[in-house]
């Protein structure tokens, strides 16, 4: 990996950088998409990169149980195998952890899981997660943490935590005697909960492993948290490296994190709400479900630059077919995914041209209008000297402030 800060905010920590990886530059910030089982359901890798998406996300524990390491090997690693000639990052399997806890039993030597598919125990260790990830090919992998729900307390947060820091141990020992380091890059992941004590004891213990790591990630922090333990991880992480925030992918939630310092964010938010319907626009969410489009010949956004939006497709055409044919399912996904990417290369160029907060206004004023402004964002945008009620005359929202359209009365 080859890594360089190009610019940093005056005002904020947000920053733009380089990163050239084995196929090819990602400039960040950026928001990765994820293609869990090796596609973007509903697009090819052909339609993706051609919407200028350069990373996305493979995830290690289901590539492992379906179509498992023998065929990729086969293949010659998940690029091939899936027809993706740009970058990848795989989740380590941690994750599952939580989203599949009941087919786990964690213990030192790593997690059980009976597979959700034919019951059959499957052992993922530190060494195994690698392995496999060295089969997959990725040019970013992640170690295996033990992760908990952010809703954790007690004991078990403290477990975990220094559980992750001895794997950490573990998955640099099988990396560095894989003989990949020149072309894949391992990257730590903080844990500790919502405990500011424990998060900065793992950050003490994986600064110190820096010249053993390529990158950081900042784990168990996707569940719409109040942003503190974000700031902080990323207050004290090395500025030579890039920094991960997983699980974060609502417009506000990334413009949050890059303020704050992050580089990099994946979810499934964009396209799994692409095949529900609803189409992400600087306006606000759009439930394309709602009657109010049955005869509306307008694109989702005249100003998006989307093959959706370019080509006139009508929110009455996608109205008609969204939830019924998959080929509405992809015309939004198509479009959610180039939102995003409009999101995070518009604070790139905000950020190298001097006008981040500015920006971050700008989008708050439009994307929530006169409905009021998420406490939370407020919050987290003031630690780093924004602050979005300066002149304006908006209510606070508590909790996630998320806009929503529910019902044709919206």
């Amino acid at each position: 990996m080859q890594f360089e800060v190009i610019a940093k905010c005056r005002t904020t920590r947000a920053r733009v950088c380089r990163m050239e990886l084995a196929h090819g530059i990602t400039m960040l910030p950026t928001f990765m998409p994820v293609a869990t089982q090796a596609a973007i359901k509903g697009l090819t890798p052909q339609q993706v990169e051609s919407l200028g998406i350069t990373l996305i996300l493979n995830n290690t524990y289901h590539l492992n149980l379906r179509p498992g390491i023998k065929v990729l090997d086969e293949a010659g690693g998940a690029h091939k195998f899936q027809g993706w000639n740009r970058n990848i990052l795989t989740d380590s399997g941690g994750f599952q952890l939580v989203s599949l806890s009941k087919f786990a039993n964690i213990t030192e030597e790593g997690a059980l899981f009976a597979s959700p598919f034919n019951g059959q125990p499957t052992m993922l260790t530190p060494e195994e997660s690698l392995s496999i990830q060295h089969s997959i090919g990725a040019d970013i992998i992640m170690q295996l943490d033990d992760v908990v729900s952010s809703l954790t307390v007690g004991p078990r947060v403290s477990e975990a935590m220094h559980r992750s820091v001895r794997w950490l141990d573990r998955c640099i020992e099988q990396h560095e005697k894989s003989g990949r380091k020149d072309r894949q890059n391992l990257f730590a992941i903080v844990q500790g909960g919502l405990d500011p004590t424990l998060r900065d004891q793992c950050l003490d213990a994986m600064i110190a492993r820096k010249d053993r790591v390529a990158g950081y990630a900042i784990g168990g922090l996707s569940g719409g948290e109040e942003k503190g333990n974000i700031k902080q991880c990323a207050d004290r992480l090395p500025s030579d490296r890039p920094r991960y925030s997983m699980g974060v992918g609502f417009a506000e939630d990334l413009l949050v994190c890059v303020a704050l310092g992050v580089d990099m964010a994946d979810c499934v938010f964009p396209t799994r709400t692409a095949r529900f319907g609803v189409a992400l626009t600087f306006k606000g969410p759009l439930n394309l479900k709602l009657g109010k489009h049955t005869t509306s010949m307008e694109p989702i956004d005249k100003d998006c630059p989307c093959p959706t939006c370019a080509s006139g497709m009508s929110r009455a055409m996608l109205h008609h077919v969204v939830t019924i044919e998959t080929a509405g399912a992809h015309a939004v996904t198509i479009h959610n995914l180039v939102f995003q990417a409009q999101v995070m290369g518009g604070a790139r160029d905000a950020i190298l041209e001097g006008r981040f907060p500015e920006y971050l206004r700008a989008f708050f004023r439009d994307y929530f209008g006169d409905a009021g402004y998420p406490e939370w964002c407020v919050n987290a945008l003031r630690s780093v000297d924004v602050d979005l009620m300066e002149g304006v005359n908006v209510p606070l929202i508590r909790g996630s402030g998320a806009k929503w359209e529910y019902s044709d009365a919206a």
